[in-house]
């Protein structure tokens, strides 16, 4: 199933590349399939990193920056921005979810509610059609909030 979605991806890109007089360099494909391999969410620093350990693929920071760019374009990354740092994700084939973010130590969590699912798919929008959304909750996570409980019990 995941190489599916990779050979997917990849001809989607392609295609993205062709229709809009790109290059088609190894580097795309390789920051692209790094990407549909990372669950979960990733910074440009994580990815610099995972591909140069992991992947044993030394791009530069532009090149990740400008291939997320044109990822990003193609619908095949989305960009979240949680407090002060941007954050992306694999776009294709992802189930929606939704997002808590600790306003204190800047842990993000995705859950999953049919109920609230439901509310959107049901809620009229008026001269709008929805192609997808992202939720974003803040408040504290469960070790921030004993942190705080502590600190407000010594004072």
């Amino acid at each position: 199933m995941e190489e599916n979605i990779k050979e997917k991806v990849k001809q989607i890109l392609t295609d993205y590349l062709q229709k809009n007089g790109h290059r088609k360099t190894p580097e795309r494909y390789a920051i692209l399939d790094t990407i549909y391999t990372i669950k979960g969410h990733f910074d440009i620093e994580m990815l610099y990193s995972y591909m140069a350990e992991k992947e044993r693929f030394r791009v530069s920071r532009a090149t990740l920056y400008n291939t997320i760019i044109l990822l990003i374009d193609a619908g095949l990354v989305i960009k979240h921005q949680f407090g002060n740092t941007s954050q992306y994700e694999r776009s294709y084939n992802n189930e929606t979810h939704h997002h808590m973010i600790c306003t204190s130590c800047g842990k993000v969590s995705e859950f999953e509610d049919e109920t609230l699912k439901q509310a959107i798919v049901d809620t009229k929008l008026k001269g709008f059609h929805a192609s997808h959304y992202s939720l974003y909750i803040y408040g504290l996570c469960n070790k921030c909030m004993v942190a705080k409980r502590r600190k407000n019990s010594k004072t």
